[in-house]
């Protein structure tokens, strides 16, 4: 006799949540036509099921291959009672720890954006005071003992009339990399304000909302006439030497043909280090939003980067081993005019299995000494090695020749944030982008947005 089969492959059990009700509920990973899609049950509002990849190959690769051993945070800040997601802070289940520490210091902004996951506007007055932003400092210190990357955000957080002290604060205390966070209408209009942020030197990162060069899109997504603005806030960002990415938020349809191009802008300015694309997450304000036509998954994002930019092939980008469903990068060097890819020349036991068991990977010999041969082969035996400036959260401080700094560096990234649709509680538990809070507690970034934002 003859059994009928299920149209799909079942590949693993995990939970999620419903999108109507918010319950906790069971779920499952399924495969057909080469596509990947999360199906969960709820009892009140039966089946949903959402696409999360639409390349079960690469989704293997994340899933089989891509994982390295959890890194533990300093302290557990709160205890297991509910189950997640529902102890965040971090709990003792939790297992990542802050590679990137988000710290609101305002709701405040001068913008309204139509897309703000936070619901941030010029209607939202205050501002965190610095005794706070101190504490949520100390908070972030205790629970990493050295944070790899604190990004100051809001709101706009260049508003903040303390803004200069709370990063003088946070340079007193042992933090590896700064960010700030901002939509760069204020660098664009006081130059005087960029030169005083380069004051605070190396290791100090701005992180410019640049969604689209093309003034119609950013008007959907941000409502307003940006493209003049970002072209000026980027040319007192080169002017003062401060180091800059772009982090584009994309959403299907509207920007995602604009991938290449942004890459090519990025490269073409002496100041920018890299670019981020975030597809959108149904979070906050997010007006317009249909999850069926605008929503984008990873490898999605990964195949246009390899199409459009016509400088990073597809086994470029790679899944971070920290999280690989939600996190993927490329890393290369400018020299010479060109751009020269080095992703793809790193063995994965390298990138998974360090000795040092760190996302920074700053103390594998085995690693500096696989980019100290790959950049003599290039360059030259003769030439000395040094090391780089220390990069972002997710890329390593290597050997480089001697004529090479933080200049030659260019990384993509690409990280999504799972919303109520597509949220993979199995996922959730390594996210490593966390938003500190006054209390001490770490929350993830989408978690924070899905449960805890509101709440406050």
């Amino acid at each position: 006799m003859s059994r009928k089969t299920r149209p799909y492959l079942f590949y693993d059990t995990t939970a999620s949540i419903c999108t109507i009700c918010r319950q906790r509920v069971e779920a499952k990973i399924l495969i057909k036509d080469e596509r990947v899609y999360l199906e969960k049950w709820c009892p009140d509002h039966g089946f949903q099921r959402v696409l999360i990849a639409d390349d079960a190959a690469y989704y293997r690769q994340c899933r089989e291959l891509w994982i390295k051993p959890p890194e533990l945070p300093q302290r557990f800040a709160t205890r297991m009672a509910r189950g997640c997601p529902w102890d965040c802070g971090l709990c003792p289940d939790h297992m990542q720890h802050s590679c990137v520490t988000v710290l609101e210091v305002t709701d405040h902004c001068n913008l309204r954006c139509p897309v703000c996951y936070a619901g941030s506007g010029p209607e939202r007055p205050g501002f965190r005071s610095l005794e706070e932003i101190e504490r949520m400092l100390d908070a972030a210190v205790a629970a990493e003992d050295e944070p790899d990357v604190l990004q100051i955000s809001g709101g706009e957080p260049t508003l903040h009339p303390q803004f200069f002290d709370i990063l003088a604060a946070a340079r007193r205390r042992p933090i590896r990399h700064l960010m700030v966070n901002t939509n760069g209408i204020l660098l664009a209009r006081d130059a005087e304000f960029v030169r005083r942020l380069a004051s605070f030197g190396p290791g100090l990162e701005v992180y410019l909302q640049f969604d689209s060069l093309d003034d119609a899109v950013l008007r959907q997504l941000r409502g307003a006439d940006l493209a003049r603005i970002h072209d000026q806030a980027l040319a007192h960002l080169d002017a003062a030497g401060v180091a800059t990415s772009l982090v584009v938020t994309l959403r299907k349809g509207l920007n995602d043909g604009e991938i290449g191009a942004l890459i090519r802008h990025g490269l073409s300015q002496p100041c920018v280090r890299g670019i981020t694309f975030q597809p959108i997450e149904d979070a906050g304000r997010n007006q317009g939003y249909d999850g069926e036509r605008h929503r984008l998954t990873v490898s999605e994002i990964r195949r246009a980067i390899a199409e459009q930019s016509g400088v990073f092939a597809l086994e470029d980008l790679v899944p971070v081993p920290c999280n690989p469903d939600t996190l993927a990068m490329a890393y290369a060097l400018k020299l010479g005019g060109g751009v020269h890819p080095l992703t793809r020349y790193l063995e994965r036991d390298i990138l998974v299995g360090g000795a040092a068991n760190t996302i920074t990977f700053e103390r594998d010999p085995k690693l500096r000494a696989t980019l100290v041969k790959l950049f003599s082969t290039a360059l030259g035996p003769q030439q000395q090695a040094r090391c780089l400036a220390e990069l972002l959260c997710c890329l390593p401080r290597i050997e480089a020749p001697a004529n090479l700094d933080y200049r030659n560096v260019f990384r993509v990234l690409i990280v999504q944030f799972q919303d109520a649709a597509n949220l993979d509680l199995r996922a959730l538990k390594k996210s490593c982008v966390h938003m500190v809070q006054p209390d001490g507690r770490m929350i993830p970034f989408e978690a924070f947005n899905l449960f805890y934002r509101n709440a406050q």
